[in-house]
């Protein structure tokens, strides 16, 4: 019975899927794969947005898309889709998407009578009161004439307050509670088993209005006012506040899991959670075309993102090689308008070290400073020196300023227990090499392999646009 069940939900799965494609012509065919128009037409308009500053018109955003979908093909022949990596990293955020739609407002509703009756139970018939308290804190090792003093005051607060003193005016200014000070003695609603049972017994004693003798808790010596009691409200009244509630603390989640458990459960060995959870992926995708393109761009997303480090991003900025040939072939690009200082502006507390700090580093390479310095100078429980080392151009650093650009109205702090301040390094009108621009460099380089990279795709894989199709995006019923 189980399998026929399932059979008849794809049966009518499929048949949804093939009623939408009368109505969804395919506007290209990429590597031999059909696209329908309602892809594109999802891609275009998530990516062309009134927030986005570089929009583009449907006949810009094809060559994009074209070769989006070129790339996603080449991350397929090289089945980076089979990694383990992949498919664990695609169940992830397929999951996100889909294990919460296990839940209906039904299982959220019950959920939520759940909560309710745990809280009207652990209330108890007694219900809930409002009061307000004013404390003289007694610490329970205190000494007898601590326990005087303590007990003298709060008896004259109660005096006070039996003579027709304002209740919340001296609970503001006398109270050592500070939190309820603040709001005249006023502590909110609590139910019994909420405080120390002296402080409870007193409090559920008193009845609205009514104002309690001075108490003796841990805490030291209470007057309690009572404010309002009540009974928990219905269902109805806390109904969304308990639905946000769970809302806010992932029951979704919890509750998806419970279920999908005992649906395994229940099949007898035939489902895993795996094959459940892409069955419910494969039934909503079917009849709603964003959530099937939402899966579908995690999928792909990640697929490009993989292809296009190997190809691209990591490719060139890892391969050095590449960077300083890069660099050596374009140097016009990447002169400067104003010259730069190469080197650091440090600080050290006795004279010797200025010039020790310059041959400890003179004959290293740039990159082998730092290292260096920590070893020689800063090695122990001792600092000194203080550094900072890189690529300056005018107004990046106040002592670079006035000792290598020599603006002599600039004034330089002084560091804190480093009173010598000193700089070291080349002044260049032009970058040395790729390193001084290594970021200009590598975003060039990657634009350059992607470039070299879309041409080789577009040779090795055929594509076509059905030009009637794609004049009639955002343009139909």
């Amino acid at each position: 019975m189980k399998k026929q069940l399932f059979l008849a939900a794809y049966l009518l799965t499929a048949l949804t899927a093939t009623a939408q494609l009368v109505n969804d012509p395919v506007i290209m065919t990429v590597a031999g794969t059909a696209v329908p128009r309602s892809e594109f037409e999802y891609s275009y308009n998530k990516n062309n947005t009134d927030g986005v500053i570089d929009k583009k018109n449907v006949e810009e955003y094809v060559d994009l898309f074209v070769n989006y979908k070129l790339k996603v093909q080449a991350a397929l022949d090289a089945r980076i889709d089979t990694t383990q990596a992949f498919l664990t990293e695609f169940a992830q955020y397929r999951d996100q998407q889909i294990v919460p739609t296990f839940v209906t407002d039904d299982d959220m509703l019950e959920e939520a009578h759940k909560v309710y009756d745990q809280t009207v139970e652990s209330i108890g018939p007694d219900g809930l009161v409002s009061a307000a308290h004013i404390l003289i804190r007694l610490s329970q090792k205190a000494s007898e004439a601590e326990q005087q003093a303590a007990k003298q005051r709060i008896d004259s607060i109660y005096g006070a307050l039996k003579a027709g003193a304002d209740f919340e005016t001296l609970a503001k200014s006398l109270s050592q509670d500070t939190g309820s000070a603040r709001r005249g003695g006023l502590l909110g609603w609590f139910s019994k088993n909420q405080t120390v049972k002296e402080f409870e017994d007193a409090a559920f004693a008193l009845q609205p209005g009514e104002m309690s003798k001075p108490v003796l808790s841990p805490y030291g010596w209470h007057i309690i006012l009572m404010k309002e009691r009540k009974q928990f409200e219905p269902f109805d009244f806390h109904k969304e506040n308990i639905l946000k509630y769970l809302e806010q603390r992932g029951a979704r989640n919890s509750i998806s899991d419970r279920k999908i458990e005992e649906m395994v459960k229940n099949s007898n060995g035939q489902l895993t959670k795996e094959s459940l959870i892409a069955m419910r992926t494969d039934s909503l995708s079917a009849v709603d075309p964003s959530m099937r393109y939402l899966i579908k761009e995690y999928h792909d997303g990640l697929l490009l993102y993989e292809i296009s480090n190997q190809h691209v991003w990591d490719k060139a900025a890892k391969d050095e090689a590449a960077l300083d040939s890069y660099f050596k072939k374009n140097k016009a690009k990447y002169k400067w308008d104003e010259p730069h200082f190469k080197g650091m502006a440090y600080h050290v507390k006795v004279q010797s070290d200025v010039k020790a700090v310059a041959d400890c580093v003179k004959k290293l390479k740039f990159d082998e400073w730092n290292e260096a310095l920590r070893k020689t100078f800063n090695n122990d429980s001792i600092l000194r020196i203080r550094v900072e080392k890189g690529l300056f151009k005018k107004g990046d650093n106040k002592l670079i300023d006035r000792e290598v650009f020599k603006k002599q109205d600039v004034k330089v702090d002084s560091v804190k227990g480093f009173p010598i301040d000193a700089t070291y390094g080349k002044l260049l009108k032009a970058p040395q090499d790729y390193t001084d621009v290594r970021g200009l460099v590598t975003a060039d380089l990657q634009d350059e392999l992607e470039r070299e990279w879309v041409a080789e795709l577009r040779r090795r894989y055929t594509f076509t646009v059905n030009e009637e199709v794609l004049k009639t995006v955002n343009k139909h019923e």
